[in-house]
């Protein structure tokens, strides 16, 4: 079975790895015998580059990555943007605002490569092991406020559900505000997402002819799945994101990617407008 003309997309998180952020060995063999039969591979990730690298350099992603939740695009085998945004520039001051009313919440804030850390807890400090090695701790007034990319916010469910109304009710303007998990929300610059992402990165790399196959299980995933010729759910997903999925494959802890790569080969009448042989 050949896959020419077929790019496989995925989110990391609930979606590619497990619950402790490891790959499952049925979705290495999946994935390598996907691109080994002409199939494209990558991601689209709310992580940043730093924090999406282990993943990218374990499975050796030839093709550009969607990473901030579609804030960028980034290559990782020649280890540069090929197109970034930027927060406005009040967003330093929404930084400031939320540390003073909301001084034990998580906050990271990136920029290019770089992960500062004005502001940490036990999420924030969970969500950095999953690869940041050194990220850079100091007070926000440290920070060069020029080409912020995300502000990612982190705290247990019920707090960060709290702290989401005062982030709302205080610092919508101009930004974009998503919920990407049960510990985290997001302000990104306004109109990002993981689908405009796609659609830059498939114009930027000549892609667009391109059947695709996208994979994810959280609200910030919809649009590309709604974009994608064929958007799959995970069966850990949340339901409106099964409601808007053509298919729900297994859970992320069992391989999904490895469902979705045999059912690829199994319905081939499904991919009509790729050119699979």
């Amino acid at each position: 079975m050949r896959f020419e003309k077929i790019l496989l997309i995925a989110d990391i998180d609930g979606t590619l790895v497990t619950d402790d952020k490891q790959i499952p060995k049925r979705n290495k063999t999946a994935i390598r015998e996907f691109t080994e039969n002409g199939g494209i591979f990558t991601i689209a990730t709310g992580r940043g580059v730093t924090l999406a690298r282990p993943i990218a350099e374990e499975l050796m992603i030839g093709a550009p990555a969607v990473v901030f939740n579609g804030g960028a695009v980034y290559d990782y085998a020649q280890n540069r943007f090929l197109w970034q945004s930027a927060l406005p520039s009040v967003a330093s001051d929404y930084a400031r605002l939320v540390s003073e009313q909301l001084p034990h919440l998580g906050i990271e804030i990136l920029r290019g490569e770089d992960v500062y850390v004005p502001q940490s807890n036990e999420t924030e400090e969970y969500h950095l092991a999953g690869g940041v090695k050194n990220p850079i701790r100091c007070p926000i007034s440290e920070i060069p406020e020029n080409n912020w990319i995300k502000i990612l916010f982190a705290d247990e469910p019920q707090k960060i559900d709290a702290a989401t109304e005062i982030i709302n009710r205080s610092c919508s303007c101009g930004v974009e505000l998503v919920r990407t998990s049960p510990l985290y929300y997001e302000m990104l610059p306004l109109g990002t997402s993981k689908g405009g992402g796609m659609r830059k990165m498939l114009d930027i790399a000549g892609l667009s002819e391109c059947y695709v196959v996208a994979a994810g299980d959280y609200i910030n995933d919809l649009e590309m799945l709604e974009y994608a010729d064929f958007g799959i759910a995970v069966s850990n997903a949340l339901d409106d994101i099964k409601a808007i999925a053509d298919l729900t494959v297994s859970d992320n802890n069992s391989g999904a990617i490895w469902d979705i790569v045999e059912y690829l080969k199994k319905h081939p009448n499904r991919l009509a407008k790729s050119a699979l042989l």
